[in-house]
């Protein structure tokens, strides 16, 4: 995969499809690559996939994570090839936003999948999970970690064959990286300094969130959904997102983003 110059080192990247629009697909925290392409399946034009620091070949994660930073790669990737949509899910979606807030003209279509906060720290049980996950990470304890990751899940979905055999792999990647301090110190901050930017984001802007999510709360795509002047939000019921409603996610993104 071809590497672009970032704030602090080559961020890798994806490229698939041709000309215009340009689509930029941001991960959620220890995702990937491969688990942000289902999300552009059908997406018209060029779409771009690219891995955070501390995740794939990119380079980074050694000093303190924070939101700016995850920005900054973004701009990156984006001003490298020309941009002008970005797609991001969960921790992704929150790099999205603080991108966004701090350039307003620099998107033309937005769509942010799972966000978790806007202007305040987290304190949900959520955030002592993933710190929980670092702690295996940093133990080995790959058994341990999937179990962990498949805790995380609805509770309809953990015994499929496909979902263990994801958390087995999950598990495996992750025990390879540096991401435990990512897990440790990520989960609690928030995107944005003040909402009070998000009146100048003009563009449109679909906003999803999942019922009965904990680390997602769908009153956060809800109360986005009202400080954005021009955006629209899709609710979905629990089960897992990817997991349960993977073909009508890809539809309402397809539909939004070849509109």
């Amino acid at each position: 995969m071809p590497l672009i110059v970032g704030p602090d080192g080559q961020i890798e990247c994806l490229v698939r499809g041709s000309g215009a629009p340009r689509t930029v697909f941001a991960h959620g925290l220890a995702g990937s690559i491969d688990e942000t392409r289902p999300f552009g399946s059908g997406v018209e034009g060029t779409r771009v996939f690219f891995h955070f620091r501390g995740h794939g070949a990119t380079v980074g994660g050694e000093g303190p994570w924070s939101y700016e930073e995850l920005a900054a790669e973004l701009r990156a990737v984006v001003t490298a090839l020309d941009a002008t949509r970005a797609v991001g899910v969960s921790l992704g979606s929150g790099a999205v936003l603080r991108a966004a807030v701090s350039a307003p003209h620099l998107f033309d279509r937005l769509v942010l999948v799972l966000p978790a906060a806007i202007d305040q720290p987290r304190t949900d049980p959520a955030v002592a999970r993933l710190q929980h996950q670092a702690e295996l990470i940093e133990q080995r304890d790959l058994a341990g970690l999937a179990a962990a990751m498949l805790a995380e899940l609805p509770a309809s979905v953990q015994d499929r064959p496909d979902v263990r055999l994801w958390a087995a792999r999950q598990s495996r990647r992750l025990s390879a990286t540096s991401l435990a301090r990512a897990l440790r110190e990520l989960p609690s901050q928030h995107p944005l300094d003040s909402r009070d930017g998000l009146a100048a984001v003009s563009c449109p802007v679909l906003l999803v969130g999942q019922e009965d999510d904990t680390a997602h709360p769908p009153a956060v795509a809800r109360e986005l959904a009202e400080l954005l002047p021009n955006a629209e939000v899709a609710i979905f019921a629990g089960g897992g997102l990817v997991w349960s409603h993977r073909a009508e996610l890809r539809a309402l993104i397809t539909g939004f983003l070849n509109t």
